[in-house]
């Protein structure tokens, strides 16, 4: 199907409906799809590229060629807004905490994962050195957006979550860095041209221009926003001082990443306002729509399984290989770094999952590399970047979300931790045996309960029922009443005991624990509902003063009739 005919015979050779009829295909394909993906449980990025691809040329071919071409500024809009969203997370006081520790985790990730990626391509795939230096600066990434996205349906939080989140926006700033010198150098190696210390070192003092440009454009979304605006009037402002500052970072061929990170960083930093960063959550979903989707429809499904168009092997093989070195690399220099930085053992065991997703950075920064150095070069290195990024989207959610689990940071439905859910039978064992004294300790005070000395303390309970003390019981009966009650209690024990047995070998050990808390409940109840009862003695002792008090009323009684009785004789 000729789609470019198509749209040229409907719309007479006017651009304008093939370009809103392409967006608005986009948007429904990438719609209809995540119903898809949503019953996998996988993310909506990865339902984007899918539909990219079964829209693009090597599958229905809706999209014309030229509306690709056309829409190159996508890119660097959405690494805007990813960016300036990640700088949320550069809060200073949490920065004073762990800066050090973050950034030597950081480093020994971002280096060991290049350093794997790099061996790999260019030692065993052969694949040319500038193409392998690339390979190994993007490696070094990390995807915020995935991260944050399963942070945030969680709900978790401690330090392992602060940790991840400044390691997340630090790795992908360092490689960014690393990027945009390695480009460099590649495109002066492409060229043919020799590269000096000038032509190294300039990128990245570029790249910290663009940093110290972007903060500046955060001080002045602050200031515009001290006054009280309208919701729909701060979503302009913002978006207008973002697009403003990608717009200069295009004209200096930089990517405007870093920038809008400073941006959002010295933004929350001063105003101490999240609010800013919801309303620009709730607009840019469509923008990252059509970027994945781009991204999606620009995959070259024909040169994946090619051997031979680039390096001796196909790129399904270097794509596979690429997606299993990097999370070796951010698996051992996580582990690395956290044992060098002193951290947790929940944080060094399980850092290394959460970094393992990768797509919307790196497809912005593969898109501008593409853009960069063109040819066969740049479809190769979208290309492996996207399959490798569809593997990471399946795979890199569930890793972070059980990373999430495993350290304890968040609380499932049952209420435990997965600390606690994963806690050995010997541990079961110990809190069995802490239970015991503790009921000793209960039968003990039943028994202190009994004490004169007790039976003072709830001296007022006493006194509200003191008529209940008028009924004498012979010895007999009392002793009958006794032994009455012991026969109770201890079929009372026996049933419960008997109980215990059955719901632990039912439902396991766990329940045991339970079991014996609600039986310690129920002591407790018994020891307060006998001492509500006033004993033989009490009773007796009331009674007495009763009756003297009585006697002594009636003696003075006596007294004053017999004084009255003298006086009338006289």
């Amino acid at each position: 199907m000729d789609i470019l005919a198509f749209y040229d015979r409907i719309s007479g050779g006017n651009a304008v409906p093939a370009t809103i009829l392409s967006m608005s295909i986009m948007l429904l394909a990438g719609f209809l799809v995540t119903r898809i993906t949503k019953k996998l449980h996988l993310p909506n990025v990865t339902a984007y590229i899918v539909a990219g691809i079964l829209i693009g040329p090597f599958c229905l071919n809706l999209i014309p060629s030229h509306f690709v071409d056309a829409t190159g500024f996508l890119p660097d809009i959405a690494l805007a807004f990813i960016a300036f969203g990640t700088g949320e997370f550069f809060r200073l006081e949490t920065i004073r905490k762990n800066g050090i520790k973050v950034f030597v985790i950081t480093i020994f990730e971002v280096c060991t994962a290049s350093i794997l990626v790099f061996g790999l391509c260019y030692c065993i795939f052969g694949l040319p050195m500038p193409f392998s230096l690339i390979l190994s600066a993007l490696a070094a990434a990390t995807a915020p957006t995935s991260t944050i996205m399963t942070i945030r349906q969680t709900g978790a939080r401690g330090q392992f979550v602060d940790t991840l989140l400044q390691v997340v926006a630090l790795d992908d700033m360092v490689s960014l860095i690393a990027y945009s010198v390695v480009i460099s150098l590649a495109t002066a190696s492409l060229a043919g041209k020799a590269v000096d210390l000038y032509g190294s070192f300039f990128p990245f003092l570029l790249n910290i221009a663009v940093f110290i440009l972007g903060g500046i454009f955060g001080y002045l979304i602050y200031l515009f926003m001290r006054n009280r605006h309208s919701t729909d009037n701060r979503i302009i402002i913002a978006i207008a001082l973002m697009l403003s500052f990608c717009g200069i970072a295009s004209v200096l061929n930089v990517s405007p990443l870093l920038g809008c990170m400073a941006m959002g960083a010295v933004y929350i930093n001063l105003s101490d306002d999240d609010g800013l960063f919801k309303l620009l959550n709730y607009f840019n979903p469509p923008i990252l729509l059509l970027f994945f989707v781009r991204s999606g429809i620009s995959f070259d499904l024909g040169s994946l399984f090619a051997s031979g168009k680039f390096g001796a092997y196909p790129l399904i093989v270097v794509s596979i290989g690429y997606f299993l070195v990097r999370i070796l690399g951010k698996y051992l220099g996580s582990m690395l770094g956290c044992r060098l930085a002193g951290t947790s053992r929940s944080v060094r065991n399980y850092l290394g999952l959460a970094l393992i997703p990768q797509a919307s950075v790196v497809i912005g920064l593969a898109e501008l590399g593409a853009r960069t150095i063109k040819g066969t070069m740049g479809n190769a290195l979208m290309t492996i970047i996207l399959s490798s990024g569809i593997l990471y989207e399946l795979v890199g959610p569930g890793a972070a979300n059980v990373a999430l689990y495993k350290s304890g940071s968040y609380v499932p439905e049952d209420g435990s931790t997965a600390d606690q859910i994963t806690e050995s039978m010997d541990d079961i064992q110990e809190k069995e045996a802490d239970q015991i004294p503790a009921k000793a300790d209960i039968q003990s005070g039943k028994k202190e309960a009994k004490s004169p000395e007790n039976n003072k303390q709830f001296g007022q309970m006493d006194e509200i029922s003191p008529g209940k003390g008028k009924d004498k019981k012979s010895p007999s009966k009392k002793k009958d009443k006794s032994e009455e009650e012991s026969s109770k209690k201890a079929q009372k024990s026996k049933n419960r005991n008997s109980k215990n047995k059955e719901k632990k070998s039912k439902n396991g050990d766990d329940r045991f624990v339970n079991l014996e808390e609600k039986e310690f409940e129920e002591d407790a109840l018994e020891y307060f509902e006998n001492q509500s009862k006033p004993d033989v003695k009490t009773k007796k002792s009331i009674d007495k003063k009763n009756s003297d008090k009585k006697n002594k009323e009636s003696k003075k009684h006596k007294k004053e009739s017999d004084r009255d009785n003298k006086g009338n004789n006289q």
